[in-house]
């Protein structure tokens, strides 16, 4: 699991990169042909690992609820990020992954609720298949986000 944890902060460096590289104009941005926009899918990434981590583990996830309700499965951006908030995701990037790990590495997770994938099918059945996946999902939106960057230089 020690691989999947260093992908994870890799791909987390890469997205803030992305935070980083853009004016929060342009990350706000939708591109003609698109629904969504290049901080929608880096806090997405961030709040599905948590959801199938911390939720379908049974315990409290690391973020606030209003973050889950805004970019959960299922949203779109409803509103422009501030800059504020750009600092919070920022810092969200690694604290979130480095509870996750060590949360992992202490067996803080006794139990999992089973989900199937509406992906692939598939169904998740203990937190390390849940981790492994989540790394995938943000494998996903990583190529997402390169397809964005693409249509903003448009």
């Amino acid at each position: 699991m020690q691989l999947t944890f260093n992908v994870f902060k890799k791909t987390r460096g890469f997205f803030k990169a992305y935070l980083e590289k853009y004016s929060l104009e342009e990350l706000n941005k939708i591109p003609d042909g698109f629904n969504n926009n290049i901080i929608w899918n880096i806090v997405h990434s961030v709040v599905t690992e948590q959801l199938l981590v911390y939720k379908l583990s049974g315990l409290k996830p690391n973020i606030s609820e209003d973050l889950i309700n805004a970019y959960k499965k299922g949203t779109k951006p409803e509103k422009e990020v501030t800059q504020e908030e750009l600092e919070t995701i920022k810092d969200l990037l690694f604290s979130t992954i480095e509870q996750t790990e060590t949360d992992y590495k202490n067996k803080v997770f006794k139990t999992y609720n089973d989900y199937t994938l509406s992906t692939t099918g598939n169904t998740l059945t203990n937190v390390s298949e849940a981790i492994e996946f989540a790394l995938f999902h943000e494998g996903l939106h990583y190529g997402y986000i390169m397809a964005l960057e693409r249509a903003l230089k448009r």
